[in-house]
Order: structure tokens, then C-alpha cells, then sequence
């Protein structure tokens, strides 16, 4: 069957954690949407970063890179494709704020549907409750730490009551199509033919075959004109897009590291995972860590200070031949009033703002850098790196990519870059990335 092209707006640049070969774009100028839309890849992804922005930025965003895209698959003489909102698994972001404004730009659809499944970060989705698995028990993910988040907070597992919770009851939970697992591995393509009027739908999945046989059943229906918008985690990518398996095994992505140089971590998300994951890899020998107070940038003059001691830092421990992380201070700061949640989004943009300084600033012959956090990854290379487009190597590790940089960069040509969500492995993840990459024991 062939795949139609397969168009992915990233809210943060960790959804292609499932696939490998295909190019993210962080702009979306007509350039820059004709590399990626002419790529050999059936998949592209659009950086957008949206979750970092409140919600009316976030329309705007997506609103124009809606258009932009329109405009250029015009151009390009492309009929269709598969539209995909690509968002966390653990049910952050701007939903149905993003979905709605694609409707209104990309539309009309037929129906769009919530698959947030994530099986490489150990997120499943049973009789429409999802769930997050925590130290070998799968707990709803409603009763995680990622639903008290300050800007994303919900409720509810319960996917159709969690639509009618972020709808604020304009679709209902009894609106909205369950597609459970029975009904998936049975086959849906007749109940696909049949949606209309951009109906909402939630989608089980609790093996990556059960995404295969749906992503089957959305192929053939769309071969036969429907039109389809997704909200998904990663794992939906990987079967819509039908990949091989990637050329180059995670075991064996030590090899792409420049020279014999230490590298460079930053670590930007503070959600209990990547602190766990920190504190074990500094743990290690040849690692310095090195603290950002973000408490002093609310000093006047704080920023250029602590950028200065940071890189002061960074230079001299790469000179010693150790291994800079940089990571955020653990404690989350709290904003109070009326605007607290624009406020904390604005302060989060100021951290990422000094930490792509600090990336900026880096010596020109580190071997690689590791950036762990999706807001971080993306400002990394949008920012930090000052890239439109950059090719995705593969997984180093289930749910962590690896690109590399091109070879005309300017200042760090053919780095190897590990984008790690906040939110995936285990607590010795980031130390075993590091010592894949340091090749160290053999990992």
C-alpha cells in the first residue's frame, strides 16, 4: 500500500522518538517546507514548540504554519496527506485549542481521533482509560504527577471524559467514537469508511500490533478519500509511516561522535524522571555538574552573570577533559495571580533563552551534546544550533533520537545531537546514553 505523506506539527521536537530517516524542519518558510515535503521520507515533522507557548501564541503558530503548508503542497501539486497534531503522551498540551485551528486551516476531516499510546515510554491505552506504568504497576495517568502540571493540568483517564473536560463540554464524552481493542484487532476499516463531520474518536493500543492493524485500517480508508486528523503520542507515527528498521543500531551510535572529545549534557525538564536520571549520571566519573540557579534570573543583571560563571565552567571542565552537565535547579519556581500560568511560560522561555546562550557558547570541538527536556531539545535546534532543517539518525534508545548536524554548520559540523524527552527511560537511561556515547562499557 502506499503511505501518503505524512505530515507531523511537533509541539516539541521529541515526537519522532519512534521513527528515523526523515528531516524536522523548525521553520516553516517556503524553502523550508519544499525540502521537507520533496524528502525521499514519507514522514516530516514541523517543530513548533507550541507547548511552550500560551495558548493564544500556540493558535497563532499553528495557525500559520497551516497556511504556509497549504500553500506549498499547492504549489507542490499534493492532493492530501495525513495531518498529525504529534503531542505528549501523558496528555499535556493544547488540546482541542491546536486540533481546531488544523480543522479550520487543513479541513474539512472527517473525524479526528486521540491516540496517545506511547509503547517505548511505557504508556498504553485500555478500554479508553489511559495509563502510565510507574515502577511496574500501570497507574492512570490521572493520578500521575504529569496531570497536576502547572500549565496542563486534568482529571481524567478516561479519554472521552477527558475530551469533555478539555472541551469544556462543547463534545460530551457520550459524543465521542471509542475504538477499543477488541474492535481494533477485529478490524475497523468499515467504521472508518463511515465517520464524518470531524467527529472525535479515542483510540486503544496496548501492543505496537495494534496500532500496525489500525494504521492499516486508516490507510485503506484513506486510499479511498477519507480525511483524517490525528492528536497522537510517537508511537502512531512508526506504523503509519511503515518504516524498515533504522541502518544504524543504538548500540553502535558511539561511532558518530566527533574525535576523542568529551561532550556536553543539558538538562532542562525538572519532572521527577530526568532529576532521577541526573542524579545517577552524576554520579559518574569524568562528569562535572555544573548548577543553573534560575532564581537569579529574576535579578536585574542575573542573567549576564550567571551565563558568564556557566560558561566560565563549561570551557574549564571541557579543558580538564570532562564531561559539562549543565542542568536547571530541580526546584520548579510558582507564580501566583490571575496571568500565573502566561507568567510561568514566560519564565520558562527566559531559561531556555540563557540555556541556548550557554549552547551557543560551547567549545567548537565538543564530541557531542545531549539535550535532555523537549522545550530544551527544540530551542536546541532551533536556536541553540540555529538550524531549519536537520536529518534524524535513528533511536539511541527506545523514545530518544539521535540526529546529526550538517556538514557545513559553522561552528559544530556533524555533531551528533540526542534529543531526550523529560519523560522516557528508566532512572540509568541518561547514563547509559552518556556511556554509549563516551563509549564506555561497552553499552
Amino acid at each position: 500500500m502506499t503511505v501518503p505523506p505524512i505530515i507531523v506539527l511537533d509541539d516539541d521536537p521529541t515526537g519522532s522518538q519512534t521513527v528515523h530517516s526523515c528531516l524536522l524542519l523548525t521553520r516553516w518558510d517556503r524553502d523550508t517546507l519544499r525540502l521537507g515535503l520533496q524528502d525521499g521520507s514519507p514522514i516530516c515533522f514541523i517543530l513548533t514548540n507550541t507547548r511552550a507557548l500560551p495558548p493564544a501564541k500556540a493558535a497563532e503558530v499553528t495557525r500559520s504554519v497551516c497556511r504556509a503548508l497549504k500553500q506549498v503542497m499547492e504549489e507542490l501539486g499534493h492532493a492530501g496527506g495525513i495531518f498529525v497534531s504529534r503531542s505528549d503522551s501523558t496528555l499535556r498540551g493544547h488540546y482541542p485549542l491546536e486540533t481546531d485551528v488544523m480543522a479550520a486551516e487543513l479541513g474539512p476531516f472527517d473525524a479526528h481521533f486521540l491516540v496517545p499510546a506511547f509503547f517505548e515510554g511505557g504508556r498504553i491505552t485500555r478500554e479508553s482509560v489511559h495509563y502510565l506504568r510507574v515502577e511496574g504497576s500501570w497507574v492512570p495517568v490521572h493520578e500521575t504527577e504529569f496531570a497536576r502540571d502547572s500549565v496542563f493540568a486534568y482529571h481524567h483517564s478516561y479519554l472521552p471524559e477527558y475530551v469533555q473536560e478539555k472541551t469544556q463540554g462543547r463534545i460530551r464524552a457520550q459524543q465521542v467514537e471509542r475504538f477499543t481493542l477488541t474492535q481494533i484487532r477485529a478490524g475497523c476499516l468499515e467504521r472508518l469508511l463511515a465517520l464524518q463531520g470531524n467527529v472525535c474518536c479515542v483510540v486503544d493500543g496496548e501492543t505496537p500490533a495494534d496500532l500496525d492493524r489500525f494504521a492499516q485500517d486508516v490507510l485503506a480508508a484513506v486510499a479511498q478519500g477519507k480525511r483524517f486528523l490525528f492528536r497522537s503520542a510517537a508511537s502512531l507515527l512508526t506504523a503509519l509511516a511503515q518504516l524498515p528498521p533504522q541502518p544504524v543500531a543504538p548500540e553502535q551510535m558511539g561511532q558518530f561522535v566527533r574525535s576523542n572529545q568529551p561532550g556536553v549534557v543539558m538538562v532542562g525538564s525538572h519532572v521527577k524522571k530526568s532529576t532521577q536520571q541526573l542524579m545517577q549520571l552524576l554520579l559518574e566519573p569524568g562528569i562535572q555538574g555544573i548548577e543553573v540557579e534560575v532564581k537569579r534570573l529574576l535579578l536585574p543583571g542575573g542573567e549576564a552573570e550567571l551565563l558568564a560563571e556557566i560558561l566560565d565552567q563549561v570551557h574549564r571542565a571541557h579543558t580538564a577533559g570532562l564531561t559539562p552537565v549543565v542542568y536547571t535547579s530541580r526546584t520548579e519556581l510558582t507564580f501566583e495571580g490571575a496571568a500565573a500560568v502566561e507568567t510561568r511560560l514566560a519564565f520558562g522561555q527566559k531559561v531556555s533563552g540563557l540555556l541556548m546562550q550557554v549552547v551557543q557558547g560551547l567549545p567548537a570541538g565538543i564530541g557531542y551534546l545531549i539535550s535532555k527536556g523537549g522545550i530544551t531539545s527544540n530551542d536546541t535546534l532551533s536556536i541553540g544550533l540555529n538550524l531549519p532543517a536537520v536529518r534524524l539518525l535513528g533511536q539511541i534508545y527506545p523514545g530518544v533520537s539521535l540526529v546529526i548536524t550538517p556538514a557545513d554548520h559553522p561552528r559544530f559540523p556533524q555533531l551528533p545531537v540526542v534529543l531526550f524527552p523529560g519523560n522516557v527511560g528508566e532512572a540509568d537511561t541518561l547514563t547509559l546514553i552518556y556511556r554509549r556515547l563516551s563509549r564506555q562499557g561497552g553499552v
